[in-house]
């Protein structure tokens, strides 16, 4: 792996190196109080999931406060800084295991977590150390509920040539969601390292690599491609693979249903083209699971460490499983109402290995609409509703209909 690191990293410089230099951010500092920002979301959520079997079913209204301070960085050839954030969320009515700590039906009233991390910069490279919410393909934080994950540990952030990032870090700490605690996760460690590169404006391309100890390693590439038709037309292509390779095979679990299949691997990749026309965008996909097991994450590497097509309420993720998407998106500025938009979307899963099936079947139909208030007293208070009506074999998973809804409104305080 060691060997493998510095060839990924030598071979993106090599790539990189017919680009010129980016400028040195670090001499365009103004200093720490002078390029500091202070910012506050406040955020209301209410959560409805009906099981169709009667069980387990959630029914969750909660506020969260989320604030969060970046200062700049001091004058001089090495700037420092300091990173922090805030926490704090109110259960209002029901709940759930990933908003707020408890057990069924004796939930606590509150969650809170404050964390910090000290920063330097170099030119165009920043470390970091300490409290963080890294939002790479193979360590992604989940910010898709009340609070946001985060964790502690050690990350590199170099960009020194125009169109190239490079990522390297170590993290020994995790705290989920519904968690004030630092390490509630128990997090042994997990090791992250990769790279993006912009080639041209159409075409950029990724791979990264991590390793959870104890757990699972895994290597990820994508490959984004637009051709432009015009200045309100394209067709984009967006293709991702993961490839996991299991410490233990009695943490490879069918999926997050733990169907009882264990194994050692899994392979799971998608491609999504997606044709843009003014307000208007269509989007067909594919993504297809092979291996002994089905693809596994957030153990270690985050609730958003699933960077493939076929990602709503289902991941579509489990053993040899294959799926179809076909979804729909539109832009309502086109037709006079900036801020608002919409996607729905049906999703098809088929061919799923789980225990004594072999070709399980799930479906989805998603729908999200999003308004967020362009000017006024009001300006940026967002609204957003989701909706997810998933039915499956009664071996792959219990049948339910969701609703979330969400209410924003950012502050800017400094």
């Amino acid at each position: 792996m060691q060997v493998m690191k510095w060839s990924l990293i030598a071979a993106a410089v090599a790539a990189g190196s017919t680009q010129l230099a980016m400028a040195s951010a670090q001499s365009d500092s103004k200093g720490f109080v002078e390029d500091a920002s202070a910012n506050l979301l406040l955020r209301n959520t209410y959560w409805n999931r009906d099981y169709k079997n009667g069980v387990n079913d959630r029914n969750t209204w909660a506020q969260g406060f989320i604030g969060t301070f970046e200062s700049g960085f001091t004058q001089g050839t090495v700037g420092f800084g300091v990173d922090a954030f805030g926490l704090l969320g109110l259960r209002l009515d029901g709940g759930q295991g990933d908003m707020f700590p408890g057990e069924e039906k004796d939930w606590e009233d509150s969650v809170s977590q404050a964390g910090a991390a000290v920063k330097l910069r170099l030119s165009n490279t920043v470390v970091k150390y300490g409290d963080q919410m890294p939002n790479l393909p193979v360590l992604a934080y989940d910010d898709s509920r009340l609070l946001p994950q985060s964790f502690t540990g050690t990350l590199l952030t170099s960009s020194e040539l125009e169109g190239l990032e490079l990522n390297v870090g170590r993290f020994t700490q995790e705290s989920p969601m519904a968690s004030g605690a630092r390490d509630d996760a128990k997090l042994k460690s997990i090791d992250v390292y990769g790279a993006s590169y912009q080639f041209t404006d159409n075409l950029s391309a990724a791979l990264y690599f991590s390793d959870v100890e104890d757990v699972y390693k895994k290597k990820y590439a994508n490959v984004n491609y637009t051709i432009p038709f015009s200045d309100d037309q394209s067709l984009n292509f967006d293709f991702n693979i993961y490839k996991t390779d299991y410490d233990n095979d009695t943490v490879a679990t069918d999926g997050f249903f733990g169907n009882g299949i264990e194994g050692d691997d899994n392979t799971i990749w998608s491609l999504a083209g997606k044709y843009s026309t003014g307000a208007h965008a269509f989007i067909l996909a594919y993504q297809q699971n092979s291996g002994d097991v089905g693809y596994a994450y957030d153990l270690g590497d985050g609730g958003s460490a699933i960077w493939v097509a076929n990602s709503y309420y289902s991941d579509f993720n489990n053993a040899d499983e294959k799926s179809v998407q076909a979804s729909y998106e539109l832009d309502f500025a086109g037709y006079g109402v900036p801020g608002l938009t919409w996607k729905t979307a049906y999703v098809y899963g088929y061919d799923i290995k789980v225990l004594n099936e072999s070709d399980g079947k799930e479906r989805e139909i998603f729908n999200q609409v999003k308004y967020t208030i362009q000017d006024g007293p009001a300006k940026d208070l967002s609204f957003k509703a989701r909706n997810s009506i998933y039915r499956s074999s009664n071996s792959v998973g219990p049948d339910l209909n969701e609703w979330r809804l969400f209410v924003e409104y950012p502050l800017e305080i400094l």
